[in-house]
């Protein structure tokens, strides 16, 4: 079996790793492709341990980067307080080979050299105000807010909104109770103009009313007189009393001189005149309707049985015949079915005063 030749050896049989040190360089062997170097052989890979220089670049660089994505915008983070980072002690010989900070990017723009120190233009503020700063001045320059203006500018919008519909419920509210307020009113108006209305409708109607019953009783007075004149009325219908033989009074008595005209209260026929036992002479006057009116205690009588008569007529005169005291009229009204009613309330309703 062929085997490969070796490969030539460098010149220089060290390199130089990261940090400028010299390592030996790795040997190189001939390659035999036997079995056993075929075969996987378990626990023989090699781990190359990582050298403590290479750790500690690490370090730096991470701490570099660190510090450039906070110099680069953290704009949320302006309220919170500063986190202190430590640096591991580095040896002095890796130490002197470790680059500027101020030319890492993004941190050297942040670190004030000697003159800002001597000229006292050394910012106080924390890096991650001045970044917040620093971005709202670009921002403002290409137009786009911040983070924090972005949420203070939606918090705004979102309070002014809701201001507007508080005031636009309260505005609705408001119009709505003044809708109601005023429909109450109106309601409240046209309540009293229609019980005004009402009222005036109903004292027209009275008054109307009240019109035609005098228009009634003055075209009834017209047709219906008083029994007689000069009078004075000494008993009503209906008192007690032992000088009545019913026990009570049943006319209306007119007290005038003997020889007084009686009249006839409407026009009638003459039913019946004479002698009447305790009514003295009688005289009962029929009229149209029914109605009787007897007319007693006269002293003489003007008319006979079936003798027409007319309203105002005289069919006789006041006496005292009968069972008297005194000359007087006895004037009782009977209805068509026999019944004695108050003739002073039968009078007034035909329009007479008494």
């Amino acid at each position: 079996m062929a085997s490969n030749k070796p490969a030539p050896a460098p010149e220089t049989p060290f390199q130089s790793d990261f940090f400028g040190e010299e390592v030996a360089e790795r040997a190189w062997e001939e390659w035999n492709p036997t079995e056993d170097s075929v075969r996987p052989v378990r626990g023989r890979h090699r781990v190359m341990k990582q050298r403590g220089g290479l750790a500690r670049s690490s370090t730096v660089l991470g701490v570099g980067v660190i510090a450039a994505v906070g110099a680069g915008g953290m704009a949320s983070a302006q309220d919170k307080p500063p986190v202190s980072i430590s640096l591991p002690d580095l040896p002095d010989s890796i130490a002197d080979k470790l680059p500027d900070a101020k030319s890492l990017p993004g941190v050297g723009s942040f670190m004030s050299d000697d003159s800002d120190a001597q000229s006292g233009n050394v910012n106080a503020s924390p890096l991650t105000t001045m970044t917040l700063a620093a971005d709202d001045g670009a921002d403002a320059e290409t137009g786009v807010g911040g983070a924090g203006e972005a949420l203070r500018a939606r918090i705004l919008q979102q309070a002014e909104q809701q201001q507007a519909d508080a005031d636009a419920e309260a505005k609705s509210a408001a119009e709505k109770l003044a809708a109601e307020k005023a429909a109450a009113e109106a309601t409240q108006q046209q309540t009293a103009a229609e019980a005004k209305a009402e009222a005036a409708k109903r004292k027209a109607e009275e008054a109307a009313r009240a019109k035609a019953e005098e228009e009634r009783l003055a075209n009834l007075a017209k047709s219906f007189a008083l029994p007689t004149s000069a009078y004075t009325i000494t008993s009503t219908f209906g008192e007690a009393g032992s000088m009545w033989s019913s026990g009570y009074h049943t006319g209306l008595d007119f007290a005038a001189p003997t020889g007084t005209p009686v009249k006839a209260v409407h026009g009638g026929t003459v039913k019946s005149a004479g002698w009447s036992g305790s009514y003295g002479y009688r005289t009962v006057l029929e009229l149209d309707d029914g109605t009787e009116v007897w007319y007693c205690h006269q002293s003489s009588m003007s008319v006979s049985a079936g003798q027409k008569v007319t309203t105002g007529e005289t069919i006789g005169r006041v006496g005292a015949t009968g069972n008297v005291t005194g000359p007087h009229l006895h004037l009782e009204v009977h209805t068509p079915g026999g019944s004695g009613i108050d003739p002073m309330a039968w009078l007034q309703g035909k329009g007479l005063t008494v």
